[in-house]
Parts: structure tokens; C-alpha cells; sequence
């Protein structure tokens, strides 16, 4: 699996490049989430290019504004943190439309949970430096502009050397798989990652008549990752440091990219 290296990775991860990647490679798509669950920053991490889900409706009550942070030593202690947000078109409001209520309460409040939940990790200095982007993200008043900074800067601590682009910036037609379908061949990836919840809807027939694999997406369920679906991969960097995450991850990416291999005609 070639990756190429996005302009985020090296220098400031706000940056996206607006080229697409070369062809071929797994093509995650996902909202940008705040700080997501280890589940979720696993898929993008197995990708090769990450299509940043911006023009679809804001879901309250999900993962689009919040996250749940376990307490370090006991993953099965956890609470909500929430970025305040206003929607300015209502529920028709898409994600990248919605906007932080009190951005400078808000991003205080943030940085101080952060500290509160993880400031005693060993790990806290490298984390706590590299959260200051998402501190400045605030000043944007967009909540996804912070929520994809809170991705983005786990991804750049783990060594993802992936590419970024946002839905917004292409074209396809409508229909939920439709949708995915386009979105995975206009960035020139050869298969589409699909979480276990989307496998749940998605029609693999607009994939098939663009020749693209769908690969469902699974991770262990032991270990670190049995709460990786509830919380934020946060407390597992917290725990594991950047190196040792980065290894599990690695572990799960490889496995995926044995499949997209293995597929028959590849």
C-alpha cells in the first residue's frame, strides 16, 4: 500500500492538499469527529486517502460535536465532552455550516477537560503540544474546522502518512452508496473501507460498475480495543504513548490491505 504524504503530516496539519492521491489504495470516508473513537481514527488510519464527509446534515447527539473520554486506568469510567454548537439553517445545517457557540468559553473549557482527564499521562507533554492546533481551530467559530484538527493531529502523533480531501470539494451523484461510490473512484482509490454500521445500509452494486472493492472494516475486540467503539482513541495514545498505538494500528491497516490484495482480478 503507497501512501503519499499530505502537507499536514510534516508541517501544519490544518493544511490539506488539493490534489488527489495516485490511483489505486483504500479510500475511507467518514464526518470529522471530535477527538474520534479508536474505531473510527483506526479506519482512517488504514486508508490511504480520507474523504472528509463536510456537506452532509449535522447530527446532534453524535459524535460530529462530542466525545466520550475515558479516565486514564479505568476505560469504563468516561464522560461526554461537547463542543456547544448552533445550527444556523436548523437541522438542514450541514457539518461544515455549524457553528461553536461562545468559540473562546468553548475551546477553555475543552483544553481544561483535556488536561483534567490525561494531564497525569506520561504522554501528556508530546499531546498536550500537539492539541495546540486544535486550541487555535477555535478562533474559526466552525465546529467542524476543530473536530477535523482533533483528527487530523492524532493521525500526524501516530505517523499517518495519508491523504485529506473534503466532499465538499467533489462531485457525485446523489444516493447514499451512489454517493460513496463516486466519491471513492474521484479520488482514484481502487476499494472503499465501510465500518461495520455502514455495511448495515450500503448497496455494493455502484461500487461494482466502477470496478471498485468494498472492504468491511473490523478490528479486535480485546485489549485496547474493547472500548474502542464507546471512547476517544484519546485515552488509548494517553496510555500507550504515539510509538506502541502506532504499532496496533499498523497491525489492523496491514490486515486490510492484505484483503484489497487478495481480491480476485486485482
Amino acid at each position: 500500500m503507497t501512501r503519499t504524504n499530505p502537507s499536514s503530516a510534516t508541517a501544519s496539519p490544518a493544511a490539506s492538499s488539493p490534489d488527489p492521491p495516485d490511483s489505486g489504495g483504500l479510500c475511507a470516508i467518514h464526518q470529522p469527529n471530535l477527538f474520534p473513537r479508536l474505531t473510527t481514527l483506526a479506519k482512517l488510519f488504514a486508508a490511504d486517502t480520507w474523504i472528509v464527509l463536510d456537506d452532509v446534515q449535522f447530527t446532534r447527539r453524535d459524535y460530529q460535536h462530542r466525545a466520550r473520554l475515558a479516565t486514564l486506568g479505568a476505560p469504563q469510567v468516561s464522560r461526554w465532552m461537547s463542543i456547544p454548537t448552533h445550527l444556523p439553517q436548523g437541522r438542514q445545517t450541514v457539518v461544515r455550516d455549524a457553528l461553536i457557540a461562545d468559540p473562546d468559553l468553548a475551546r477553555r473549557r475543552t483544553m481544561a477537560m483535556l488536561r483534567q482527564y490525561y494531564g497525569a499521562s506520561p504522554h501528556w507533554a508530546g499531546l498536550a503540544e500537539a492539541l495546540e492546533p486544535v486550541g487555535a481551530e477555535f478562533g474559526s467559530g466552525r465546529t467542524a474546522a476543530v473536530t477535523e484538527m482533533s483528527t487530523r493531529i492524532l493521525l500526524d502523533r501516530l505517523g499517518w502518512k495519508g491523504h485529506i480531501l473534503r466532499s465538499g470539494d467533489l462531485s457525485a451523484r446523489p444516493g447514499r452508496s451512489q454517493r460513496l461510490a463516486d466519491l471513492t473512484a474521484a479520488v482514484g482509490a481502487g476499494s472503499y473501507l465501510s465500518g461495520t454500521g455502514g455495511m448495515r445500509y450500503l448497496d455494493a452494486a455502484p461500487f461494482a460498475a466502477q470496478e471498485l472493492v468494498v472492504i468491511p472494516f473490523l478490528t479486535p475486540s480485546v485489549g485496547v480495543w474493547s472500548s474502542g467503539r464507546q471512547v476517544s482513541a484519546l485515552w488509548a495514545l494517553a496510555t500507550l504513548g504515539p510509538d506502541q498505538l502506532a504499532d496496533r494500528l499498523r497491525a489492523v491497516a496491514a490486515a486490510h490491505t492484505s484483503l484489497e490484495t487478495a481480491v480476485p482480478g486485482d
